[in-house]
């Protein structure tokens, strides 16, 4: 049993104190710390069922207003080592901007500029980038730039 007990506090977060407690204790500090738990978990349904109700009510605003939500856009234009990226979504996506960005990291770009424009409920980013260096630009950069966000917006669409 006290192998139990033992396991049981072993589970527990760590404190700064190194000091043994008695099992009575130890009982204790795991009873407070479940209670706890538990309680943040209820908060985290209750947050869980708010969204998904504000989400719900956004649905049935769209299909009672006949406004079905648009697909992301994206446009890019080449000019030597710069790219200008436009990428247009609805203001409730924001995470397409960043994972964008992300991408965009990743390829080895370097971001020069970055802005964005609200219209209503929808978003204008607009990403001015260079690819490789002056000295060294990489001309297929922008091809594969672009096939990469473009095949990350259709995935993040479907």
């Amino acid at each position: 049993m006290k192998a139990l007990y033992s396991e049981l506090y072993s589970l527990l977060p760590r404190h700064s104190s190194r000091e043994s407690k008695s099992l009575p204790d130890q009982l204790h500090e795991a009873a407070s710390y479940i209670k706890k738990l538990q309680i943040n978990l209820e908060r985290m349904k209750e947050k869980k069922d708010n969204l998904m109700s504000v989400e719900r009510l956004r649905n049935t605003r769209s299909r009672m207003t006949g406004k079905v939500p648009k697909s992301p856009q994206i446009q890019i234009h080449e000019m030597g080592s710069s790219l200008v990226i436009g990428l247009t979504t609805e203001s409730n996506n924001r995470f397409l901007f960043t994972q964008t960005i992300r991408v965009l990291q990743e390829e080895g770009a370097e971001i020069v500029n970055a802005g964005y424009s609200v219209v209503d409920d929808t978003v204008f980013h607009i990403i001015n980038l260079t690819i490789g260096h002056e000295s060294a630009p990489d001309y297929g950069g922008g091809r594969r730039i672009s096939e990469r966000l473009n095949k990350f917006l259709n995935d993040a669409d479907a």
